[in-house]
């Protein structure tokens, strides 16, 4: 078993690998996000993805990275059902709460508080509820991904069901938390690290990671901050 590696492309889009060599994406938006290097605007692959809902900057390249991976792809179930109509396969159609099996891992959905729909034909067309992850890897450890969200009590009850080590956080603010509500929900997930993420692609996510770990350092959290196309374990 290998070390977890965690590789950012900008924005919520992250190549994780497992222990077990299982690799997971995230959010994948890669072609139009101005932060992803262009030596990685293409994904061929992945054995996972995870789409916590439906707005552009996370959804970009959804058909083309899981075409090309043949990964299985979760997501909420209204989201589920535009990815079937796009002629997307290995789909799972999930619900808050819920949990689901995928290359082995145990994937649970946690609730977002955020929207979620995207544009087609000039219409605004609705994407299900906004969602988060658990996921619990094959050595027994869980890491939390978030998702876009706002600071909510239950984050709590994250901690007490499936006490994630690492939790990656939106700081960028403005749709999202900015870094004083990460860093309590930092503090409330009880979590050892946090890979910040959602901030700095557009000029109005301004939450920046040496806040944030200015907040949880008192607390004994670590930030594992990347630059874009840099890999970490």
């Amino acid at each position: 078993m290998s070390k977890l590696s965690i590789k950012w492309l900008g924005h919520a889009t992250f190549v994780i690998t497992t222990p077990g060599g299982k690799r997971i994406v995230t959010d994948p938006w890669l072609e139009g996000n101005p932060a992803c290097p262009p030596e990685h605007k293409r994904i061929d692959q992945a054995d996972v993805i995870l789409l916590s809902h439906g707005h552009f900057d996370h959804t970009g390249d959804i058909v083309n990275v899981a075409r090309a991976t043949g990964a299985t792809t979760l997501t909420v179930f209204e989201l589920s059902q535009w990815l079937e109509r796009k002629g997307v396969q290995n789909v799972v159609g999930m619900g808050i709460g819920g949990t689901a099996s995928a290359a082995g891992l145990e994937i649970t959905m946690t609730q977002a508080i955020h929207t979620s729909s995207i544009v087609e034909n000039d219409a605004t067309v609705y994407l299900g509820l906004a969602a988060g992850f658990v996921v619990k890897m094959e050595d027994g450890r869980s890491f939390y991904f978030a998702g876009d969200t706002a600071l909510f009590g239950d984050m709590r009850l994250i901690a007490e069901l499936h006490a994630p080590e690492i939790a990656f956080l939106p700081i960028g603010g403005h749709y999202t938390m900015g870094p004083e509500a990460a860093a309590m929900a930092a503090r409330m997930l009880a979590v050892r690290q946090v890979v910040p993420m959602h901030y700095g692609t557009f000029p109005v996510l301004t939450g920046r990671p040496e806040d944030l770990e200015r907040l949880v350092k008192p607390f004994g959290i670590d930030v594992l901050t990347l630059k874009p196309g840099e890999t970490a374990e």
